[in-house]
């Protein structure tokens, strides 16, 4: 039994040359394998990254538009004079001033 597991096993001197003679083209395949990886796993932190800003944007496009849509609410002749009755002041029926210069 221990015979035929050494002969299964059993490696001769032109396969150990043959493995070591290429052990630098084995070293540069692991490298390779290593940068892949490396650069992988710095692509998918790029890509999340991406994601968080177009998000990010997004809110802010939100927030810029609810504020824009406010400021023209209050910026309308009847919205005005609602919030200046309370101060006594009455712009109703009252047009704008025209200035003509002389």
């Amino acid at each position: 039994m221990a015979n035929k597991l050494v002969q299964a096993l059993n490696i001769s001197q032109h396969t150990t040359n043959l493995v070591f003679g290429n052990f630098q083209y084995v070293l540069f395949l692991g490298f390779l394998g290593i940068l892949y990886i490396a650069n992988a796993h710095f692509a998918e932190k790029g890509v999340r990254r991406i994601q968080q800003k177009q998000k990010e944007m997004k809110e802010l496009k939100w927030e810029y538009t609810a504020i824009k849509s406010e400021t023209m609410y209050k910026s309308m002749q009847s919205q005005i004079d609602e919030s200046l009755e309370p101060a006594g002041v009455d712009l109703e029926g009252k047009g704008p001033k025209v200035i003509e210069v002389k």
